[in-house]
């Protein structure tokens, strides 16, 4: 859910599935006065070491955005969008670690983009 400064924050929880420990990613906000929770993926399933260590110890990330237009040179219709990232910077070092990510499925991408109006 956006703070004071309307940052976005990509948070994470446990869950068990088999006996072991897994992350599930998320984001949290309101949309129209409901609770909304956006489910967060990186882009391929080699995504979730990546993950791990862009958020080291930390329960939350930023959610960077990078927005983007690409024209069809068939049509010259021009679509555009956002590509979605998380950031974390270390408090020791100020090295600044990140990787890219998707919602999960499309009522996901309808949601987060409902609340980043």
């Amino acid at each position: 859910m956006a703070n004071k400064n309307n940052q976005i924050y990509v948070e994470r929880e446990t869950f068990e599935r088999n006996d072991k420990t897994y992350f599930s990613y998320f984001i949290k906000g309101k949309v129209r006065g409901k609770d909304v929770k956006v489910a967060i993926v990186p882009p391929d399933n080699g995504g979730y070491p990546l993950l791990d260590i862009v958020f080291g110890s930390e329960m939350k990330a930023e959610l960077t955005l990078k927005p983007y237009e690409i024209k069809d040179d068939k049509t010259g219709r021009v679509i555009s969008g956002n590509s979605y990232g998380v950031r974390t910077i270390d408090k020791e070092t100020g090295e600044i670690f990140e990787c890219p990510v998707k919602p999960y499925r499309s009522s996901d991408k309808t949601i987060l983009g409902l609340m980043l109006r």
